[in-house]
């Protein structure tokens, strides 16, 4: 026992290697029109990374993400700047409506040679979302966020999204009480949160994270 303190006290006091890998944006969003989207990854440091990257679906345990990376796998050497490409493989997505997957990156720091042996390399993965909006769907998230229907029952709030789009909460608060598991929102869906104790009012106001990564204006409405 003595032993094993001993060894995680020693890997607790090891320098943790710094990572840096810089990702150029919050979301990636997949224009159905096109051939394929990008995203830059930039090493602003001066030791060079293993970058791997790849799509999962939005559920774990769904069908395989029709997404290819390239690369999917590369060394990026300091100070420089390479571009994630991703093409959509042939497969059947809904039209009317946007879907909703991840990319995960996942950045290896390199040893540098003059390093102790005992340092500590941390590999970091960023996962992004990456939306999918077919061909034909016109406007965008923001555009329509107010679109958004609420209705309260007992200790209960119901988000009802009648629009296409994936709605990205940046906020969501019922009388300036923030709900919490106020995430994203399907399209043409519904979901209900729970209020806690003390939640009343029926003024719901709510804000989105906008296809750029900003937030949108904020948008009220009354829960019936």
């Amino acid at each position: 026992m003595r032993k094993i303190i001993i060894a995680t006290l020693f890997v607790a006091t090891l320098p943790v290697a710094h990572a840096g890998v810089i990702i150029g944006g919050t979301r990636l969003i997949y224009n159905g029109a096109k051939k394929e989207s990008s995203i830059t990854i930039t090493n602003p440091d001066d030791i060079n990374y293993l970058i791997q990257s790849w799509v999962a679906p939005e559920h774990e345990g769904g069908s395989k993400a029709p997404f290819i990376i390239t690369p999917p796998l590369f060394r990026l050497k300091g100070s420089q700047e390479n571009i994630l490409r991703v093409v959509k493989i042939p497969a059947q997505l809904p039209n009317d409506r946007e879907s909703l997957f991840w990319l995960d990156i996942k950045s290896v720091p390199a040893s540098k040679k003059s390093e102790s042996s005992n340092t500590l390399q941390i590999a970091v993965k960023t996962r992004l979302k990456l939306i999918y909006r077919p061909n034909g769907i016109s406007a965008t998230p923001e555009s329509v966020a107010n679109k958004i229907t609420w209705s309260k029952s007992g200790n209960t709030l119901k988000a009802n999204n009648p629009t296409p789009f994936y709605m990205n909460f940046q906020q969501v608060t019922l009388n300036g009480k923030a709900i919490s598991q106020a995430n994203y929102l399907p399209p043409m869906s519904s979901q209900t949160y729970t209020l806690n104790a003390g939640m009343q009012g029926t003024t719901v106001a709510w804000s989105i994270i906008n296809d750029y990564g900003g937030i949108s204006k904020t948008f009220t409405a009354s829960a019936h």
